[in-house]
This record gives C-alpha cells, structure tokens and sequence, in this order.
C-alpha cells in the first residue's frame, strides 16, 4: 500500500501505492452484497436509505477513478514518524511566503485527511484566493491514530491528550517554535485540549464545533432564543443521531468487523452521521446534485481511504478512549485546566447545533475570535473550503 525512505532526523517521506489487486476484491465485494429491504419510512430515520446507498455502490464500482484518491495524497509532501510507539502520517506542505505561521490542522470522524485537502491551496498560498502574504501557513495535516496512513497503536491509553502531546511533539521535530492548532469533530477535540495543554509554542486555537457542550454533565444555559433552539439541536442529536457514538464508544471492535468485511457496510456506516451532511451527501449521488466540494468523487475517496487502509476498526477505538477517558475523569472528579491560549471560534449553520457565542464565552476565558457564518455544515472544511479557509485567516490574524 505504501512506500518510504528513512532518514536521519526520524521522519521518513511517504508515498501511497495501491495494488490493483485490491481493486478488484474491493468491486467483487460491491458486486457480492446481500442487500436488505427498502427502509418502511421517507426519511433517514431507519438509517442510510437504500437508494442513497446503491447508488453509492455503484458508482464506487463503475464510474470511480480509483487512481484519484493516490494522486491527489502523493501530489502533497507526505511523511510519517513514530511518536511515543505509534507511526503518524502527516501531510507537510510549506507556504512559499516565509513569514507564514505553522498550522497544525486535525481531521474527525468519519472524515479523514481528506476532508482538509481542498483548504491546502487557500491556506498555504492566499495570495492566489484573494488574500495576503500576511495570511500564509505552513500547514501540518497529521491523521489521528488508528486513522488512514497512520499507525493503529497496540495498547490503550490513545486519547485527546495522549494524542494532543503527540501533535506537541511533531510540531517540535519540524522545528516550528511558535504555531497554531485547529480542529473540527474529533480534531476540535484534540485542539481543545492542546489549548488546556499550552505546549511551549502553541499560540491559540481555533474550532468550529463546541465539544465542551456535546455530552456535558450539566447542561448549559436556555436563557434565549438562540440557546434554547441549541438545545433542542443537541437533544435531536442524542436521540435520534447517536448510533454510531454509543456504538463506537461502547462496541468499537463489534462493528469493526462489518467495517473491515463489507465495503458496502463501511460506506453506510461512514454516511450516517448528522442529518445535514447526510442529505447533502445522498443529495450528490441520488439527485446529482452537490453541496459546495461534497461531491461524489469526494466522497468516495474518503471511503475508498478507510477501506484500502482497514482501519474501521482501530478508527472506531477513538470513541472508546474518549469514553475511557471522561469516565476516569469524573470518577476522580478531576475537572481540565482552563484553556487559557487564545481562542476563535466559528458557528457554522449546518453544524450539529449552532454554538452562541454565550456557551463559547462560558467554555473558553480568552475568545479572541467569534463569527456566524451563512454556509457550511459539520465538515466545513471539506464542504465549504474556501469559506473555511477565510475564518481560520480571520481567527489567527491577531496572533501573527
């Protein structure tokens, strides 16, 4: 699947190549499925609907150029290094501006580093998108543990913080001694608590998920229209779209066999996440009807990447440390460290719910940055690159 080259400073260039073989086991597989019976509802409320996903199969096997998802990853400088026993995968790609600041930038579930490909241009090169030399990073796109190219580790105990420390760390070994950190879903995870861990360097944070709220032992507040509508956004949340976090969470290694076994499983399972990416999602392949960059091809290579690198299983493990982790917490009645490093934070208005700026405020002592924006869902990033791009300007601007 993979080749590098060793060197001496403990980081190796990485390129992917993928035997044709395993093409073809992958298109017998779609074509082997055992399909159930049409869900009995219109909606997604019995889950991914069987038209969504038969057209997904099909086009994976017929119409997707498989060669897309190699090209794409080996046209950006790619590396790994072991950190603390495990191998992480990174994408490296330096602005040619060279006063531009190192941007560490994590993926989440189901996404990968492919979610956070079409911000490279516009990040690492704004004077081609309409913005500043001022604005330039070096940008930094490790995938989490378990996740993609990267290591499965062979122990517990990979959580946000060990994984945070990791991130520390590699921000070390490419000298960078002043940067910032962003993450949405599980990555705004890890920069939460990069921001509570303030490793030497790290200027601020930034995120576009509030993941002090989702899950808190005690609710926050309902005092206004804005926030009461959040709740009910979080409370359709954890009733009606959880599955797939208590699954992960309690039984990661139960539907790690569905993962790793049926192509077809791994897609729906990788679909059913928030009802907004889910329609726009079955929107492109059902209708031919794309939302900003959700397109098939898009899709279908953050798919096709979980699949070629089995890594279902390990990448559903996450949850489980997440569960482990807040669960040892709370028994020890250990609250985090304040995140004192500045923080922005972007609501987006597909997002789970949209975060006031009130619940911000009240997670986060040093908001430097807040904004509402007028597009994008949960994977900001990936739907809305550009967009993105301009918030995560806007937010590390004061920090340059």
């Amino acid at each position: 699947m993979s080749t590098t080259v060793g060197t001496a400073t403990g980081i190796q260039p990485f390129n992917i190549e993928i035997p044709e073989e395993r093409i073809d086991d992958l298109r017998r597989r779609i074509a082997t499925t055992r399909w159930p019976s049409k869900e009995l509802v219109e909606d997604r409320s019995q889950g991914v609907q069987l038209a969504t996903l038969q057209e997904l199969s099909r086009y994976w096997a017929d119409d997707y150029d498989f060669g897309r998802i190699e090209a794409r990853l080996n046209a950006l400088p790619q590396f790994t290094t072991v950190i603390d026993g495990v191998d992480i995968h990174f994408i490296h790609v330096r602005s040619r501006h060279e006063d531009a600041l190192p941007l560490i930038m994590t993926h989440g579930w189901p996404g990968s580093v492919i979610e956070l490909l079409e911000t490279v241009g516009p990040l690492t090169d704004p004077t081609a998108y309409g913005g500043t030399p001022e604005d330039a990073f070096h940008l930094v796109l490790p995938s989490l543990p378990g996740y993609g190219f990267s290591g499965e580790p062979k122990e517990v105990g990979w959580d946000a913080g060990r994984t945070a420390q990791a991130w520390a760390e590699l921000m070390n070994r490419l000298a960078y001694t002043r940067y910032v950190a962003q993450g949405g879903d599980l990555g705004a995870i890890v920069a939460d608590v990069l921001g509570r861990q303030a490793p030497e360097g790290l200027l601020g944070i930034h995120m576009n998920l509030l993941v002090t709220t989702l899950g808190a032992p005690t609710p926050p507040p309902g005092d206004t229209e804005e926030e009461r509508a959040a709740l009910d956004a979080i409370n359709t949340f954890t009733t009606s779209g959880f599955g797939y976090f208590l699954e992960q969470s309690t039984r990661p290694q139960t539907i790690g066999y569905s993962l790793l076994d049926s192509p077809v499983g791994l897609a729906a399972w990788l679909l059913d996440h928030d009802t907004d990416s889910y329609y726009k999602i079955s929107g492109a392949f059902v209708d031919g009807e794309p939302v900003g960059n959700l397109t098939r091809d898009n899709i279908v290579d953050n798919i096709t990447l979980y699949w070629l690198t089995g890594t279902g299983a390990s990448a559903a493990r996450w949850y489980w440390e997440l569960g482990q982790a807040q669960a040892k917490a709370h028994a020890a009645g250990q609250a985090p460290p304040d995140a004192s490093l500045p923080v922005g934070f972007t609501t987006f208005p597909g997002e789970i719910f949209r975060a006031p700026r009130s619940w911000v405020e009240k997670s986060y002592p040093n908001v430097t940055y807040f904004n509402e924006v007028e597009r994008g869902g949960h994977f900001a990033a990936w739907e809305e690159p550009e967009l993105f791009s301009d918030e995560v300007r806007a937010a590390f601007r004061s920090l340059r």
